[in-house]
């Protein structure tokens, strides 16, 4: 199995075709800005900012005029790299009992809120603009946990938007702190695919009744479905769709994205970004809670890996928008403090 587990940020020149050899990718951990404007220097040019109120529109342009001097001189516009988070949910509770979830709404385990918690520490500094999550709680949990650990400390809002009454309740009337939410959106086209008639049954009770290949053969197969289930394939028609048409424009305009989803529906959106085959999918192994990093660019996904800690230098070398970002984590904390 190729298993997408917690490593350095990886290189890719371009987008690969599979992820099962992950030896072979290249550490950036060393890597250093093409710019001449280094790291300090911006951190040093933001403080003359002080005045403006940190994390606002004067502020950010400010920065961004510091970090992207050739574009303000030239008096074009720097091609914005955003960056794609993809976490799957912790543990859940029927995960910790070995059965089949599918889309039955199950709550996350300790562990799981634990795993929530720590792939929040992993991201606390990479910009997150819009959080995407599942309909399902697993998924929605681990995305609100995630973000209590962000250095912006802007608050995640789940937006009801499926009726007008529901739009008006819950309608936020200051403009400050609407400036201060991260809007999230609720999709069940993100769910995890429909086991049908294995929802609720142990695992291991089912390989007993009708044989460790059959049950392979539905959970690990591309295109054969569980009975009156969803197969891979199924899942990832409406899940890849749901992603081109609604989160890909988001990241084309310049947004930082986040999605907390399912290892299904992950996974056929990872077979589109990195053009994997249907038979490298069903290979792919994610692990719960292990936020994966994408840059997308020119219309391109470039996939970095996974960041291990705050510290670790090769995910914010990747993009000067994300060390910006970062240096201007660091300045707002001074100034709070």
């Amino acid at each position: 199995m190729a298993a997408l587990q917690a490593g350095n940020a990886v290189h890719c020149s371009q987008t690969p075709k599979s992820i099962s050899n992950p030896s072979s990718k290249k550490s950036v951990v060393n890597a250093s800005f093409s710019r001449s404007t280094s790291p300090a220097t911006l951190h040093s040019n933001f403080k003359s900012h002080a005045k403006i109120e940190s994390g606002s529109a004067s502020f950010r342009r400010a920065i961004r005029a510091e970090a992207f001097p050739d574009a303000q001189q030239n008096g074009a516009a720097t091609e914005k790299a955003s960056a794609l988070i993809l976490i799957r949910h912790g543990e859940s509770l029927w995960n910790s009992k070995n059965l089949f979830t599918g889309c039955v709404d199950v709550p996350l385990s300790e562990k799981g809120v634990n795993e929530a918690i720590e792939a929040g520490k992993r991201i606390s500094e990479i910009p997150v603009d819009v959080i995407f999550t599942s309909a399902l709680i697993r998924a929605q949990m681990t995305a609100m946990l995630a973000m209590t650990q962000h250095r912006r400390n802007k608050v995640p809002v789940i937006l009801h938007e499926y009726s007008q009454r529901a739009k008006d309740w819950s309608r936020i009337f200051s403009q400050n702190t609407d400036e201060e939410i991260i809007p999230v959106i609720t999709a069940w086209e993100l769910n995890e695919r429909m086991y049908g008639e294995l929802q609720g049954l142990n695992k291991k009770e089912t390989a007993d009744k009708y044989g460790t290949e059959q049950v392979t053969l539905w959970r690990r197969s591309y295109d054969v479905p569980p009975p009156n289930g969803e197969s891979l394939a199924m899942c990832a028609e409406r899940a890849v769709a749901y992603f081109k048409d609604h989160v890909q424009p988001r990241l084309a305009a310049g947004e930082n994205v986040l999605i907390a989803a399912h290892g299904n529906s992950l996974r056929a959106i990872i077979m589109y970004l990195d053009s994997l085959t249907s038979q490298e999918v069903i290979e792919l192994e994610l692990s719960t809670g292990i936020p994966m990093l994408y840059i997308f660019q020119g219309s391109k996904f470039l996939r970095r890996g996974s960041p291990l800690r705050n510290s670790d230098i090769g995910v914010f070398a990747l993009t000067e928008d994300l060390a910006q970002y970062r240096t201007m984590l660091d300045t707002i904390s001074e100034g709070r403090g």
